[in-house]
């Protein structure tokens, strides 16, 4: 994968989380297209419910656990893509015509590759998109996420911003890197 710049994604306010201590992301394109994208969680494992591991595959609902997530969208355009994906191999990918207006027939073309690592200080997750699965455009708007599902059950979320009082990852505001498309 391209090397890119890790940047720091913030816990929101409303949702502290004890058990992590940080968690970077970075974002890049690669020759060809496909969005690279890797997560690094730093706390203390013990402390953070990791989903067991299942055959790589679509399963919805996977942001009610931990799972780290990118929205890409068009610069010029409401539209967007959701990507979630779980340590657990599993991930699904939304279609947007809007905010929040999802795409129910949206069938993806192509399939991301995932790679999950625990470590002692937490876990990396790294995610190729293909071109396919992208908006079609020459610039991209990316916000990356994550949600943490602690022990105890509370979940805390964490994103390059948050624009709203609120957890929201589905808001424009919260897409702040930009990628042009090789």
């Amino acid at each position: 994968m391209p090397t890119a710049i890790e940047h720091s994604l913030l816990c929101h306010p409303a949702t502290p989380c004890v058990a992590v201590r940080a968690i970077t992301a970075s974002a890049s394109l690669t020759a060809s297209g496909a969005l690279a994208l890797h997560f690094k969680v730093q706390g203390e494992p013990d402390g953070i419910r990791i989903p067991a591991l299942q055959p790589s595959g679509v399963a919805d609902g996977l942001w009610q656990h931990t799972c780290c997530e990118a929205f890409v969208a068009a610069v010029d355009s409401s539209e967007y893509r959701e990507f979630n994906f779980s340590p657990s191999g599993q991930w699904t990918t939304y279609r947007f015509l809007a905010y929040r207006e999802r795409d129910a027939g949206f069938v993806p073309p192509a399939v991301p590759q995932l790679s999950f690592q625990r470590h002692a200080e937490g876990f990396r997750l790294t995610a190729l998109i293909p071109s396919e699965l992208l908006p079609p455009a020459r610039f991209l708007h990316i916000g990356l996420s994550a949600v943490i599902e602690a022990a105890d059950g509370g979940k805390s979320y964490w994103a390059l911003a948050h624009a709203a009082v609120q957890p929201d990852f589905h808001l424009g505001q919260s897409f702040t890197l930009t990628l042009a498309r090789p």
